[in-house]
């Protein structure tokens, strides 16, 4: 074992040559066939992950931008919709305004037409009098005088001629 153990503290000059040789045939191999697949991995990967912190950092501004865009949305909404309750508003007094107006003049024209009925019947019930007491007139004064009138024409037309004598109101 002491033999082992001496020649691997101090190589000859073989085996330096001979690990040498080995070390640059593998290095060569290496750097031919392995360390450009191995760069152009790490060049991807290293692309990828700049493309992914990037894609990140756009994100992240789209989002900003997509939430200032929300509040500009739901601030117009907001605006839009008071207007629109504002004009509801508007409508609805204007539409109680018209339906107050138009019961108004309803109610007048119905009293203006209450007291024009009232009036023609008054002077119904006036003429009616005027005629009962024209009659009762004609009757108590053909009793006191004892004459009767003889015609129904002649007796009209005194009556006529005595109520447009007096003036009844």
């Amino acid at each position: 074992m002491i033999f082992l153990s001496n020649s691997l503290i101090s190589p000859g000059v073989g085996t330096i040559f001979w690990s040498t040789a080995i070390f640059l045939l593998f290095f060569f191999i290496l750097a031919k066939f392995a360390w450009k697949p191995i760069l152009n991995m790490i060049k991807q990967r290293e692309e990828t992950i700049k493309n992914s912190l990037d894609a990140a950092a756009q994100a992240r501004e789209e989002v900003v931008k997509l939430k200032g865009d929300n509040e500009e949305i739901l601030r117009k909404a907001k605006e839009e919709r008071e207007i629109m309750l504002k004009e509801a508003r508007d409508i609805r007094d204007k539409m109680m305004a018209e339906a107050r107006d138009k019961a108004s003049i309803e109610a007048e024209k119905l009293i203006s037409k209450a007291k024009n009925d009232i009036e023609l019947e008054k002077t119904k019930a006036l003429s009616e009098i005027k005629d009962q007491v024209a009659t009762l007139s004609v009757a108590i004064a053909s009793k006191l005088i004892g004459e009767q009138l003889s015609k129904g024409a002649e007796q009209q037309k005194l009556i006529d001629k005595y109520l447009k004598d007096i003036n009844v109101n």
